[in-house]
């Protein structure tokens, strides 16, 4: 990604929602060894590439990240040293062969000021809409627990959003489980629109296309590389 995307980077507007699932969309993490063995790989990766995790969950056959990295360009090398960490896990757990994964990740860029703390609501509230759990404060593997109960996880660095709802930490995390609760259907489609990136207008008129990824607009950008807004 080109020195125009970092300095866009610097200007604190954009984090990147990251999912994959398993190939066939069978399940891949079938025990709390699995589940604790990804989150290990999540905070040593992260680690290496500088990575902010803001939001996250682990469900049985896909995952959803929501974060900020320094270096955008070093985000396929992330992703590609997780997933190949993770099968080399799993095929000598299970003593499996073949791909794990159903192909290239996803990626949608979010605007970090309007919509980090929304995308982070849909990512927790996975679990709720699969009927696994009533409440997303139930389900252990993701960052619902770090919000709403501030139990520590080791790789969820605090949404700097989160302030604003309250100025005291009790308050706020009852605040933030009726937030959870709150939630709305429409915006949550859009977080499921992978090739739509999320935020106002001013935003996405930011981004244009260059060999199939987002990036942020120049100066003197040709219009017809634009995105359609």
């Amino acid at each position: 990604m080109p020195s125009y995307s970092r300095k866009h980077q610097l200007t604190n507007s954009l984090v990147y929602h990251a999912f994959n699932r398993s190939h066939g969309k069978v399940p891949i993490f079938h025990s709390e060894n699995d589940y604790e063995h990804f989150i290990k790989l999540l905070k040593n990766y992260s680690e290496r590439f500088a990575l902010k995790i803001y939001h996250w969950a682990i469900m049985d056959n896909h995952y959803h990240i929501l974060f900020e990295i320094a270096l955008p360009e070093s985000i396929s090398k992330f992703m590609a040293g997780l997933h190949r960490a993770y099968t080399h896990y799993y095929q000598k757990a299970y003593q499996s062969t073949g791909f794990l994964w159903q192909g290239r990740f996803k990626m949608q860029p979010v605007q970090k000021e309007k919509y980090l703390i929304t995308c982070g609501r849909y990512i927790e509230r996975n679990p709720v809409r699969k009927g696994i759990v009533s409440r997303a404060t139930d389900y252990p593997y993701s960052s619902c627990r770090f919000y709403a109960l501030g139990l520590s996880d080791d790789i969820t660095w605090e949404d700097p959003t989160f302030k604003n709802f309250g100025s005291e930490i009790n308050s706020r995390r009852e605040s933030y489980r009726k937030f959870l609760r709150d939630f709305d259907l429409e915006q949550e489609a859009g977080f499921r629109n992978f090739d739509q990136p999320q935020g106002d207008k001013q935003f996405i008129k930011k981004l244009f296309k260059v060999k199939g990824r987002l990036i942020p607009q120049r100066k003197g950008q040709p219009k017809k590389e634009r995105l359609n807004t």
